[in-house]
């Protein structure tokens, strides 16, 4: 019983390290700036993306301003 607690409490240690072990950037300075930037950059347009995937994005008709629906 107790070799199958130490079993768990090392495999618990060792998952909790997976991230740690496989680096998600480069080492290069360089291309782990680069490689920041467009992470960042994704996750910037991710908002536009949600508005336009839940209609967000449309004009309000609660707005004080007049929008014209129809063709001019």
């Amino acid at each position: 019983m107790r070799n199958l607690l130490m079993t768990l409490a090392c495999g618990l240690l060792l998952s909790s390290l997976v991230g740690c072990l496989i680096p998600a950037y480069s080492a290069d300075p360089a291309r782990r700036t680069q490689e920041l930037m467009f992470t960042s950059e994704n996750l910037r347009l991710f908002l536009d993306d949600w508005e336009r995937i839940w209609f967000l994005d449309q004009p309000s008709h609660l707005t004080p301003y007049r929008t014209h629906g129809g063709i001019m």
